[in-house]
């Protein structure tokens, strides 16, 4: 248990005051009748399994930040990570501001945000691997570092910034409400510490002293629809009718003329001026760039290799062409394999790829990689079955197996691409939260599948000295449909980002001015890679010049299809709490890494490093230190049980006496 100083100040303890039954979200402030099994069980913090005396423990509890009162001198942060022992680059609690207005009249109003413990967790519902809990002690959203694989969706799917993904460790943590203070009935570190009296902790829908109001909206703060966040706010000083953040995400906050609707996110105002900016297309997603259009150009290469000879296309059955189908289903295992890699090479901690299957339930991420299991084993078990004959087994019935595997390889393959879109189907991003992503993956199914098939059959053909531009004609179809999908999904996609405003909004923007020029490249190479599909299967070129043709617009396609997938991944903007000039500022940090601020701990930049040589050393740390205490246990138990038998023969010794 926390340990209670004699001299700690009164307004260090949470007042025991009334509440109503249920919250303005409808859900009940006492969570003790929903989970009476677990009332009086202790939460074990430190070892310790005592029990909190708190005649509120099992209620909600929240904070309350009182804008007008915030100063912005960061004690809130300093006590968290003091408290939490946090390194430099991470930090439970952030303060950031709004501004607006113009001198003598500007106006600042401060921000103090972390974990809002809310109603309705994404992150809790987002993790594949299990590793958050809402405790019905003080509504408590809790998450263990070590069960983390640092995946880091839940930093996706959270409107707050609450996640903090380390890259140094591998592994989220976050605001953890200091529950061991909360069991000895004090506030947690950050609000007992606050100066101005702004932040405050409490049972949830109760004001604190001398405050009136218990608002869950301000400026600058996401729509509490996504999670129904347990915090409340005072804000009542009169603030100017548009306000912007000081940090680089391209957003502000505009009421109306009448001042009677809340503060609404719009995209930033800025000069139309377009940029290149192909350095910035790398990101921590790079491996989600290669691993989704793989997985998609495989998927569909095996779509029309099982279904290709049933609609006609008679070359590519094994009969007409058996060296050159298994070449391509080789090649295909080959590219999935490498998919798979690079795919937990994207985790904090790749060793523990096999947490991702936990949450079925509710994880978009865990029913992927189900999805992707039965898709790969299915695929793999078709492949082998065209190789072998089962023991003591009917032939027509290892043929009857095949096509089964590969009937369901081909559902199972339909299932993943679906499911795969719906990682990215969230709520916080709406650059992401759009039909386009799904018709995007689709399209990519459909033109890689084809183009990977019709380029390892053009050069198979080319080398037997046959025609191949019958196939490559009949392939142009797919290929020429998966962009024109694709090409309808982007249009509609801008169409109503700029419709519906806000974060979706500031993406777009950001879309057509810092990556305005690689934007409309990618656009048009879609246009051309259509329209040059449509000559060359016309045109009926075979021989060395029609594969180098046909090579040169695979060349097209695939760098058109990279780079539309790198700019899906940089370019989406978060509903994210505003951040400072320094602190929490993407431009910020990329100026300190190219400087050489960095380097510097007090920064709270990391510097520029490899993560993925990290992850691995990381992970081959935590396997010896898995074997160390296996090995550890091993002998502890070898001890125990030479203590045991000694202790029988000297009380069989002194029995006999």
């Amino acid at each position: 248990m926390f340990e209670v100083r004699k001299d700690e100040p009164d307004y260090a303890f949470i007042p025991d005051v009334p509440t109503p039954e249920k919250n303005r979200y409808g859900k009940p402030i006492e969570l003790g009748s929903e989970n009476r099994s677990l009332v009086g069980e202790s939460l074990n913090i430190n070892g310790d399994d005592s029990v909190g005396k708190s005649p509120n423990r099992y209620k909600q509890h929240g904070f309350h930040f009182t804008a007008d009162n915030c100063i912005a001198c960061h004690a809130c942060e300093a006590a968290c990570s003091e408290k939490n022992q946090l390194p430099a680059h991470i930090s439970f609690r952030s303060v950031g501001y709004v501004e607006g207005g113009s001198y003598p009249a500007y106006s600042r109003m401060n921000i103090s945000m972390a974990c809002n413990h809310c109603d309705d967790p994404v992150c809790l519902k987002g993790c594949p691997t299990r590793a958050y809990t809402k405790f019905a002690e003080y509504g408590a959203v809790l998450q263990d570092p070590e069960t983390c694989f640092g995946c880091g969706y839940c930093t996706w799917v959270c409107p707050y910034n609450a996640p903090q993904l380390d890259p140094v460790e591998g592994q989220v943590s976050k605001c953890n409400m200091c529950v061991d203070r909360l069991e000895v009935g004090l506030k947690p570190a950050c609000a007992a510490a606050c100066l101005g009296g702004a932040l405050d902790f409490g049972l949830i829908e109760t004001a604190p002293e001398n405050r009136e109001q218990i608002k869950n909206t301000i400026p600058g703060f996401p729509t509490p629809d996504i999670t129904n966040p347990n915090i409340r706010f005072q804000q009542t000083r009169s603030l100017p009718r548009e306000m912007s953040r000081p940090d680089s995400a391209p957003l502000r906050y505009q009421r109306d003329e009448q001042g009677q609707s809340d503060y609404k996110p719009k995209a930033a105002l800025k000069a139309e001026e377009r940029q290149w900016s192909l350095r910035k297309l790398r990101s921590r997603e790079d491996p989600l760039v290669l691993f989704t259009l793989i997985s998609q150009a495989v998927v569909g290469a095996f779509f029309l290799l099982f279904l290709g000879p049933l609609l006609g296309l008679g070359a590519l059955s094994e009969g007409s062409n058996p060296a050159t189908v298994t070449i391509t289903l080789l090649a295909m295992l080959a590219l999935q394999g490498f998919a798979l890699v690079i795919s937990t090479m994207h985790l904090g901690k790749p060793h523990r790829f096999y947490r991702a299957f936990n949450n079925l339930k509710y994880s978009p991420v865990s029913r992927e990689v189900a999805s992707l299991s039965l898709f790969f084993g299915l695929f793999v078990a078709y492949i082998v079955l065209g190789f072998i004959n089962i023991p003591f087994v009917h032939e027509g019935f290892t043929e009857g197996l095949r096509y089964v595997c590969g009937a369901g390889a081909l559902l199972t393959g339909l299932l993943f691409i679906y499911a795969m879109h719906k990682i990215y189907r969230i709520e916080a991003r709406p650059y992401w939260n759009h039909w386009q992503v799904l018709s995007s993956f689709f399209g990519s199914t459909l033109t890689l599948g084809a183009v990977l098939v019709g380029l390892i059959f053009a050069i198979s053909l080319t080398l037997q000295g046959e025609p191949f531009s019958g196939l490559m004609a009949l392939l142009a179809w797919p290929m020429a449909l998966g962009l024109v999908i694709e090409g309808v999904g982007l249009y509609a996609h801008g169409r109503d980002l700029d419709r519906k405003g806000g974060e979706g909004a500031a993406a777009h923007l950001e879309q057509r001015t810092t990556f305005g020029h690689t934007y409309n490249s990618r656009n048009g190479a879609l246009v051309l890679s259509t329209v040059l599909i449509i000559l060359l299967a016309v045109s009926g070129v075979d021989g060395p010049l029609g594969l180098l043709m046909w090579l040169a617009l695979a060349g097209l396609v695939i760098v058109t299809s990279l780079v539309g997938r790198a700019l899906f991944y940089v370019l989406v903007v978060p509903t994210t709490m505003p951040g400072a000039f320094f602190w929490k500022n993407q431009r910020f940090q990329e100026h300190a890494r190219e400087s050489g601020l960095a380097e510097m701990p007090q920064v709270g930049v990391l510097p520029k490093t490899d993560y993925h040589h990290e992850q691995i050393a990381r992970a081959k740390r935590e396997i010896k230190g898995d074997l160390l205490k296996i090995r550890q246990q091993g002998v502890k138990v070898s001890l125990q049980r030479l203590a045991e038998n000694v202790k029988e023969r000297l009380q069989d010794a002194l029995s006999r006496a």
